[in-house]
């Protein structure tokens, strides 16, 4: 799952329209933002394996404290914890918390059975949508138009930025989705964790966007 998280952070601009874009996004993609860094500091890992599924040659062998269940649910709580200390919005709060774990609800879909239910005990859960392609790209598709179509439901631009800089993300990030599909498997696991670092930008972009866009008002 790649477009399908950024599709829960645009859509849920609806109904947490204090929250910015960068906001949503941060918190819909946060364990995918934490997993490289823990890589790159070794303390989970990924290898290599092309066929470990039919869309995706990676093998995601050890990462408990960033997609275990248990971990992703301590998570949330930490994400809509610091945003209640900084903003006192608890509604707010309680949404951003949600979209963390999301993340971990929509992994479950694509991944083959890896992700831990509890670090340490080896119970692991996926059912494998990454092995079926025409119906994993059906269902990310469908969440990324949706959440895309809310979020241009639920905001307009403010000035020329905030047209250009969205649709130019809104094409990006299927763009990148798609040269996933047709690219060779990546060289080693530290290329996989120094590209994973490069979805901070979108975070970055997000936040730009969101700056020059405003709530839309309603009709009459």
């Amino acid at each position: 799952m790649f477009i399908g998280h950024y599709a829960v952070g645009f859509g849920a601009k609806r109904i947490a329209p204090r929250a910015s874009l960068g906001t949503l996004f941060l918190a819909a993609q946060f364990i995918d933002l934490l997993w490289p860094i823990l890589v790159l500091m070794g303390i989970e890992h990924v290898r290599i394996d092309a066929g470990n599924t039919a869309m995706n040659p990676l093998d995601f062998y050890d990462y408990p404290i960033s997609h275990s269940l248990l971990a992703v649910l301590v998570w949330g709580v930490v994400v809509a914890g610091l945003y209640y200390w900084r903003k006192r919005e608890n509604v707010t709060a309680y949404i951003l918390g949600g979209l963390v774990v999301s993340h971990w609800v929509l992994d479950f879909l694509t991944h083959r059975p890896d992700l831990l239910l509890v670090p340490g005990l080896d119970l692991r859960v996926g059912l494998g949508l990454w092995n079926h392609p025409l119906a994993e790209l059906l269902v990310e598709g469908f969440l990324y138009v949706g959440g895309v179509i809310i979020y241009l439901r639920t905001t307009e631009a403010k000035d020329r930025t905030g047209r250009i800089a969205l649709w130019s993300l809104i094409l990006l990030l299927p763009a990148i989705w798609g040269l996933n599909f047709v690219s060779p498997p990546p060289p080693s696991d530290m290329a996989v964790a120094y590209s994973a670092i490069g979805a901070w930008l979108f975070v970055a972009w997000a936040y730009w966007v969101d700056r020059h866009r405003t709530a839309r008002q309603p009709a009459g």
